[in-house]
């Protein structure tokens, strides 16, 4: 029998990321929308400037039930008829808050966009925030935090961002707050929340979709133009500051057959020049099962069913003084938890010491440039993207010319970029198991000072 020669990859071709248009309505609401003929299903993403740093003391979590009770009825429909009229113009529409703010998200045929935007408006410009509903997602929220406390990864993490930021950062606490800060929030505090925060002159709308015959603008003017606040000033980021001097936390389970680990430090955020290179070499890493550290914790030594490396970014500022969480993260069985940590140092340090190969290098620019028209195919994922810029203080061609630099980037810049990320002296390491078993084990490692936690 005769095979074809199998095919090989030709040289991965940078796609272009769609460039947005930039405008203003009359209320000061900044505008970008992106025409996408054939995207019938419209994506409106709007990020407003609500830091969780604005959280009033005492308060860690009002964010968060604030973006949830945008869902709860406006002036006009209870909540029961708000999500009604969602259905029948066959949108969605969900809200969530993150360090940097709050991001609304519609999605709605292009043929009802105009009911869309007119119930997205009203919940902006006139939320309800009915009492009742308020308390329900208070009680909702305590109840995912007990579940949070239960699951290792949500309590590595939880733990490794109270050790590597001040107290006294917002970003060293929990996200949607803790029980202690969510049960003191009520219909006031998020009234007077959202109305100190929430206004259109701070405010970025991302529209893409098919707009074809559609005048945009004076939709938008129609719609989102009637939300009224008074003028104020983008909010300014704190620089990100952390302690990443090499150290192990062990979040205590008794009994645990597990090891979660989660390996961090911070570095540079998507303003640094090196940020493509990062991507690069990060992926290398530990972006997919064939990368690095997959190889060998799992494929040669049986350690676990993935371990993956990434880099996210938590507060960007247009000055460059914000910052990415760079990790490692992923589970082991108890036994190995030690000899998996004692692994991936070698691995470390092997890589700073021989770096990465020119095939590691193709095969991650094949697939992040290659994969990039796929990941990018509908137009929630543009939107999302192009918020995350507006959110970021980016420029507006930053996508696009992040995958020209991946295709042109060669080994030593993608080398150099991961070994500057995961200096192996300088990983604050967070191990949620059982305590008793792998404490003497990994001090035994000299990857830094081990403390044990039970709470």
């Amino acid at each position: 029998m005769t095979f074809h020669p199998q095919p090989t990859p030709g040289t991965a071709t940078p796609w272009a990321f769609p460039a947005p248009e930039r405008g203003a309505l009359g209320n000061g609401l900044t505008v970008l929308h992106c025409d996408r003929p054939g995207q019938q299903l419209v994506a409106v993403e709007v990020q407003l400037d609500v830091p969780l740093a604005a959280e009033p003391d005492g308060l860690d979590g009002v964010a968060n039930i604030l973006a949830r009770a945008l869902n709860e009825g406006t002036d006009t429909l209870t909540a029961e008829e708000f999500a009604g009229e969602l259905e029948r113009a066959g949108a969605t529409l969900d809200a969530h808050a993150d360090h940097p703010g709050i991001r609304v998200s519609l999605e709605v045929p292009a043929s009802r966009l105009e009911r869309g935007l007119t119930l997205l408006a009203d919940a902006l410009r006139a939320p309800a925030l009915p009492e009742d509903e308020i308390e329900r997602l208070v009680a909702n929220r305590l109840d995912e935090i007990v579940h949070e406390q239960a699951n290792p990864a949500r309590r590595a993490a939880k733990a490794l961002y109270a050790d590597l930021f001040d107290s006294a950062d917002r970003l060293s606490r929990p996200r949607s707050g803790t029980a202690d800060t969510v049960k003191n929030i009520t219909r006031a505090a998020v009234k007077a929340f959202y109305d100190a925060h929430v206004r259109p002159a701070t405010a970025t709308a991302v529209v893409v979709g098919d707009l074809t015959g559609i005048d945009l603008t004076a939709l938008l003017e129609a719609t989102l133009g009637t939300w009224t606040g008074a003028p104020a000033d983008a909010s300014v980021h704190a620089p990100v500051t952390a302690d990443d001097q090499g150290r192990v936390v062990i979040v205590d389970r008794p009994g645990s057959v597990q090891t979660q680990l989660l390996i961090g430090r911070i570095g540079p955020d998507r303003h640094d020049p090196t940020w493509a290179a990062q991507i690069l070499g990060t992926y290398c890493l530990g972006g997919t099962l064939t990368s690095r550290l997959d190889r060998v914790l799992r494929e040669e030594k049986g350690y676990t069913y993935g371990v993956r490396a990434f880099a996210q970014p938590l507060r960007s500022s247009a000055d460059g003084s914000g910052r990415a969480l760079l990790a490692i993260s992923g589970s082991v069985d108890t036994a190995s938890t030690a000899p998996a940590l004692a692994d991936t140092w070698t691995i470390l340090r092997t890589l700073a010491a021989e770096g990465l190969t020119d095939a590691e290098r193709d095969d991650a620019v094949q697939f992040l440039v290659g994969v990039a028209p796929l990941k990018y195919e509908t137009a929630s994922s543009v939107a999302g993207t192009l918020a995350d810029q507006v959110e970021q203080d980016l420029p507006d061609d930053f996508q696009a010319e992040v995958y020209r630099q991946l295709a042109a980037l060669d080994t030593a810049a993608a080398t150099e970029a991961v070994v500057a990320a995961f200096p192996p002296d300088r990983l604050v390491t967070v191990l949620v198991g059982d305590a008793a078993t792998i404490a003497d084990p990994v001090k035994e490692l000299g990857i830094g000072e081990v403390t044990v936690i039970t709470s």
